[in-house]
């Protein structure tokens, strides 16, 4: 009966099916990793739920409340961490992209040694985030770390600096957010080989003859990369200001590691981390993250539209 019923299916329908089949089981495992989660994060930030309760959920036992919501939105804290997130998110994706757009160019030239400084260039992205947060807090430790001693020694600093725990200092009359800059520039360091391999990627695409082309017409240096190079690069510099900013508006791992929040440096990462572990306040959290990912929808919305109209033009 089954062979029959196989038989009189046609060849489109028989592809779907298998298609079906096999791509059911990682359906079924995306649904129960990510799906169900998100399902029980929206429960807890629209119910009056705490950890305590958890063993004992049911759906009779649920008080389906907005005042988790309406709290974090209402909450100082809520928004000092936004703007601190925001912040982060936008130097670091600026910064890692500038660089790496930057030694992409610089390393378009074929040199002796060009592989071994591409593949150096490399490190920061494959080192483990552990190693890396721990060279960094080592490297800046007020006690030992090699950055205090050589700036006491000889750049006349009087005593050493907190870069990991203090929140800002007066530098020239303006204030500098020490700790905020600190893994600023970690992420920078961190992230910037991602952005050097998509737009070295980018590069070897481009047409040579089109620079040669500039050249005859008595194009200079400046004038070759302004109107015929970072042309070329713009879709893939879109690419990587979506990916980065969204990477980095959820980084946990990065601040956490070097600072766990302290000094100015609480990104929503660690809001919801410390909403849910220190006040065991499993609403909140949820709230919190919900917050984070309507926000982060709205900027991949505005991500799709602008792709449509490019595509329209």
């Amino acid at each position: 009966m089954r062979s029959s019923r196989w038989e009189r299916l046609s060849r489109s329908q028989r592809e779907n099916l298998n298609g079906q089949l096999l791509t059911g089981p990682t359906l079924l495992l995306l649904a129960l990793v990510v799906l169900l989660p998100f399902v029980l994060v929206v429960i807890f930030g629209f119910s009056d739920t705490r950890l305590i309760d958890i063993p004992r959920l049911s759906p009779s036992t649920i008080e389906w409340t907005f005042d988790n919501i309406v709290d974090a939105w209402q909450s100082d804290a809520f928004w000092g961490a936004l703007w601190t997130t925001v912040a982060y998110a936008t130097l670091t994706t600026i910064g890692s992209i500038l660089v790496g757009m930057a030694l992409a160019l610089a390393m378009r030239r074929p040199f002796r040694g060009r592989g071994l400084v591409r593949a150096l260039l490399l490190i920061p992205y494959v080192l483990p985030v552990i190693a890396a947060a721990m060279i960094w807090r080592t490297m800046l430790n007020p006690q030992y770390g090699i950055v205090n001693a050589f700036g006491q020694e000889y750049l006349g600093w009087q005593s050493p600096i907190g870069f990991l725990s203090t929140t800002s200092t007066d530098v020239a009359g303006l204030s500098v957010p020490v700790s905020l800059l600190v893994v600023v520039a970690f992420e920078i360091w961190k992230s910037f080989p991602l952005a050097f391999l998509f737009v070295t990627a980018r590069l070897q695409s481009v047409p040579g003859g089109i620079e040669e082309a500039a050249a005859l017409d008595g194009a200079s240096r400046w004038q070759n990369l302004r109107h015929v190079i970072l042309p070329q690069l713009r879709g893939v510099i879109l690419l990587l200001l979506l990916i980065r900013f969204i990477w980095s508006f959820q980084n946990f791992n990065d601040v956490y590691l070097l600072t766990e929040g302290a000094g100015g440096t609480q990104v929503m990462a660690i809001k919801v981390y410390t909403e849910l572990v220190t006040r065991s306040d499993i609403g909140s959290a949820a709230a919190y993250g919900l917050l984070m990912s309507l926000i982060l929808c709205v900027l991949l919305a505005g991500y799709v539209l602008i792709s449509r109209r490019k595509e329209s033009l």
